[in-house]
């Protein structure tokens, strides 16, 4: 008895939340038989670890109710969408959400890894849209940087690696490794630099560096 109750305790919490009733039920019925997660009703909202938001786009009404999980619970918001724009990775992560899917990409298995990596405070994206990100970086720095007579100084070298790291999609283990850093050393940096900044999360920090052009 004491390792079922120690199992169902490593289950992530989640609530599920959508427009529509059939949008919500398909995902609440992926998610249910998982092992990994445990889906808590709308009256256990608070209690949820990951609150999982689907919606069509990342439109005013996807972002309001991000906005409102985050700020009822201590909640990780995932969003699920049914289109995702070049854009939209900066608006979601700028309102709360820790984890990006495409609803066509929302497989169990993939829904089941972000949920999990938000719990933990891990970010994820869809790679492509993260790498057209990163090609627009030069245009980011003419742009925003070079018309302020602003230089790199907003971050020291240590953080711009690590960031571009996240960026890449590296796990806190992976930048350890590839940096010959502890991974104590890698949390240090990501807390320094998202409370230095006033920001939320490691994906906002990668939001904010790209967007002011830094990394």
């Amino acid at each position: 008895m004491p390792r079922s109750r120690g199992a169902t305790m490593d289950r992530v919490a989640v609530w599920v939340s959508a427009r529509d009733p059939i949008s919500e039920a398909g995902v609440v019925s992926a998610l249910r038989p998982r092992p990994e997660v445990r889906v808590v009703p709308v009256e256990e909202a608070v209690q949820a670890q990951v609150a999982v938001v689907v919606a069509d786009s990342v439109d005013d009404d996807a972002l309001r109710l991000v906005r409102m999980v985050r700020r009822q619970s201590v909640a990780q918001a995932v969003l699920v969408a049914g289109r995702l724009e070049d854009g939209d990775v900066v608006t979601a992560v700028e309102a709360g959400v820790l984890g990006l899917v495409r609803r066509a990409e929302a497989t169990p298995d993939r829904l089941v890894r972000v949920i999990c990596g938000a719990a933990t405070g891990e970010g994820s994206v869809p790679p492509d849209l993260l790498g057209r990100l990163l090609d627009q970086v030069g245009t980011l720095q003419r742009q925003v940087l070079r018309p302020r007579g602003l230089t790199f100084t907003g971050l020291a070298s240590r953080e711009i690696e690590v960031l571009k790291l996240v960026a890449d999609g590296y796990d806190t283990a992976e930048i350890a490794q590839h940096l010959a850093y502890s991974e104590r050393t890698v949390k240090n940096v990501l807390h320094d630099v998202t409370t230095r900044l006033q920001l939320r999360n490691r994906s906002h920090a990668v939001a904010y560096a790209l967007r002011e052009g830094l990394i």
